[in-house]
């Protein structure tokens, strides 16, 4: 993938995509299949070559209890010589009070290469409160860990709202959790209130991330905050919104609901964005449930100002 090939599908039927690239100079992949049963990982030492690895189970949902179902956006990091993933899942497909009943888990792995050795189960990741919980990421910053992940507030309306907290140790978060955002703009409403998926880009002092608002269907897009690396970064007020979309659905390319993004960069060096979307919007049921979301990779370029520009979901 080059500035002549500068966007393709990577794996199909995988959403909520995640690329790590290490210092073994490998690229890592996990994502949702479509199945919510397990967390697969490959690996691979171009994008492209993703599509062809083979994939390795990692860790099965269980019988019953909380980690039973819908085994959703796993992550891989690498914290402090260690490997990890969160996800989230939920003890049924039941809706309660009008949401999944998904809370955040890690898992833990010292071997060098995380297709291999034990993955150890660490817990719940415990918040604020008891509630609708999920896409915890992580970021460092100034040699602390930050977690950033989607929550429903009961006193607030909506499914989820971004959050914020400095990390303890990788499965344990320091309270006070830090509101980032709240589903309010009229894209990031569609269908349901939601600000999930969050993904984190660091450059020339500032901080990104991105998130994705709106249904799952073609209403799906990414929207942005930024803030200085100089400020505190739990002061929700340095936090500033994009006040439209920065990445959404593209009729003319025929790519519906892009979100749920990732960053990488290619073997050349150059930022990509890596994300899933569909190929039409005619679904049958919950869009959830529908197997399409592909993952995809496009190169994106920054401005003068060096803040980032995405463009389009391309063909």
């Amino acid at each position: 993938m080059n500035q002549t090939e500068d966007q393709h599908l990577i794996v199909e039927q995988r959403a909520d995509p995640w690329v790590y690239l290490h210092s073994d100079n490998y690229y890592y992949f996990t994502a949702s299949v479509p199945e919510y049963d397990r967390i697969e990982l490959r690996r691979a030492t171009s994008l492209q070559e993703l599509s062809d690895a083979t994939p390795v189970t990692a860790w099965v949902k269980h019988e019953t209890g909380p980690m039973s179902d819908l085994i959703w956006a796993p992550e891989l990091h690498y914290i402090d010589g260690k490997w990890y993933i969160y996800f989230a899942a939920a003890k049924s497909r039941e809706i309660v009070n009008g949401l999944f009943d998904h809370r955040m888990f890690v898992l833990e792995n010292s071997s060098t290469n995380p297709l291999e050795g034990e993955w150890v189960e660490k817990g719940q990741i415990e918040t604020e409160w008891d509630s609708f919980a999920l896409d915890a990421t992580v970021f460092e910053h100034r040699d602390v860990h930050y977690l950033v992940w989607a929550q429903k507030d009961p006193a607030i309306e909506g499914n989820s709202n971004l959050y914020i907290a400095e990390l303890e140790n990788p499965w344990t978060i320091k309270l006070p959790q830090i509101m980032l955002t709240k589903p309010e703009l009229e894209w990031e409403t569609k269908g349901f209130l939601v600000n999930e998926g969050a993904a984190v880009l660091k450059r020339d002092g500032q901080i990104f991330i991105t998130y994705s608002a709106s249904a799952t269907d073609e209403n799906y897009c990414i929207g942005m905050l930024s803030a200085s690396e100089e400020g505190d970064i739990l002061n929700p007020s340095i936090w500033k919104k994009v006040l439209k979309p920065v990445f959404k659905t593209n009729i003319e390319a025929g790519q519906y609901g892009p979100g749920h993004n990732s960053f990488t960069v290619n073997e050349y060096g150059e930022d990509v964005i890596v994300y899933h979307a569909r190929t039409y919007t005619n679904i049958e049921g919950d869009p959830l449930y529908d197997p399409n979301r592909h993952t995809r990779a496009q190169v994106f370029t920054w401005d003068r100002d060096m803040r980032p520009i995405f463009g389009k979901p391309s063909e």
